[in-house]
């Protein structure tokens, strides 16, 4: 049952874009996950059915080597 909804969005390492892609497809919860153009290079949606959970993802996301940077926005 998912209740909490997520959108991660990432600044990574020049040129580690499709690399991260890779990875976070690999993360349970992460449920789509795209490049972007603009501030950020990454983001991804993340399902998750509690807040612990989403947790677990989102630290899971900041340990990518070559993520530098994380904003999370979660849906209401």
């Amino acid at each position: 049952l998912v209740q909490v909804v997520a959108y991660i969005l990432m600044v990574t390492d020049i040129g580690k874009e499709h690399e991260i892609l890779n990875q976070l497809s690999k993360i349970k919860g992460v449920t789509e996950a795209r490049t972007v153009y603009g501030e950020f290079d990454l983001i991804a949606r993340v399902e998750a059915g509690d807040m612990r959970t989403l947790d677990s993802a989102v630290t899971q996301i900041r340990k990518i080597g070559s993520v530098i940077r994380t904003v999370t926005l979660i849906s209401s």
